[in-house]
């Protein structure tokens, strides 16, 4: 979490799309905050609650990171993008496996929007690395393996974002730039979705209502990782294009919880009791994802040190604080 620049690499300028979003709004403020010229992209889609994404938006603004809002399905990039960026950091994308979710949302959000980006990154000279974020749901259902696995997803969420991570590594393989997809582990802290588990166990324990718990989850096995270590992970590949270049990358933490234990943590932290709303298993859920990260300690430095007890205390941090706004 240095928020000293990285080498002289401080006066590149950089995009990242999804900047209003929950890990797009911390990269780029830690990017502003290191001195580098940041650009944000988002559609501020109405996945979630839009006023979320308003609010890391006049934070952002605040610290003098402009988001440009555009569909980059849709938009016309040459047009409305700048030519001179030295990086891209691309996090827009329809998340998650909710039901509300049709197909055609995945395809336009992250494979659509994806070629879109890629066609016009491919004509910027100073460039020097596109980096896609991916996701462990690539590997489809029991996550623990290495790179180099064969992916099995199975959801459409996890079927786009391959497709949206191989449209970028193919212009990679063609020359037009260097390309990297790094995949995320169930990130967690600070901005999280409302969706997402960690969020609404501690909103559920706070207001003493009923956790919506999917049947047989309190045994699936993630690897909970933390913000900042992720965003520590990502911006380590400034500095690294030649060594990232083509290459897929884990991005979370060796430790394991299931479920259970991460109830258990925030009963203790609220230091109540939770109780369940019991709804039926939920299609393409995954059972595990434990990452294996030994491609990023030696091609990125990785090294994740915020335990599950600080991180979820610092996510309860930040709802408390928010409540009193």
């Amino acid at each position: 979490m240095d928020d000293q620049p990285l080498k002289s690499f401080k006066s590149s300028k950089i995009l990242v799309t999804g900047a209003a979003g929950f890990i797009g709004s911390h990269l780029a403020e830690r990017l502003k905050k290191q001195g580098y010229d940041v650009i944000g992209v988002d559609k501020f889609s109405d996945y979630y609650d839009v006023s979320l994404k308003r609010k890391n938006e006049s934070d952002l603004n605040k610290l003098g990171v402009t988001i440009l809002e555009l569909d980059l399905a849709a938009a016309t990039l040459t047009e409305d993008l700048p030519k001179d960026v030295n990086y891209i950091f691309h996090f827009a994308a329809r998340p998650g496996i909710a039901a509300t979710s049709t197909f055609e949302d995945y395809l336009s959000n992250n494979v659509l929007a994806t070629e879109n980006l890629t066609n016009y990154t491919k004509d910027l000279e100073a460039l020097e690395l596109f980096i896609n974020i991916g996701t462990s749901s690539i590997y489809g259902k029991d996550v623990f393996c290495e790179e180099d696995t064969l992916p099995k997803p199975i959801s459409n969420y996890g079927v786009t974002k391959l497709a949206a991570e191989q449209l970028a590594l193919s212009k990679a393989r063609l020359g037009y730039f260097k390309a990297c997809s790094l995949r995320l582990y169930s990130v967690y802290g600070s901005r999280e979705r409302p969706d997402k588990m960690f969020s609404q166990l501690i909103e559920c324990a706070l207001d003493n209502e009923p956790f919506p718990l999917f049947e047989g989850s309190l045994s699936h096995r993630r690897s909970f990782t933390h913000v900042f270590d992720i965003i520590d992970g990502i911006i380590n590949t400034i500095g690294n294009e030649s060594k990232c270049n083509g290459e897929v990358i884990n991005l979370g933490t060796a430790e394991e919880y299931t479920t259970q234990q991460g109830v258990e943590m925030v009963e203790e932290l609220v230091n109540t009791k939770i109780s369940f709303d019991m709804k039926p298993p939920r299609t393409g859920d995954q059972t595990r994802t434990k990452a294996i990260i030994t491609k990023a300690k030696h091609l990125l430095n990785y090294n994740p040190k915020v335990t599950l007890k600080q991180g979820v205390q610092e996510q309860l941090d930040w709802i408390l604080e928010k409540r009193k706004q």
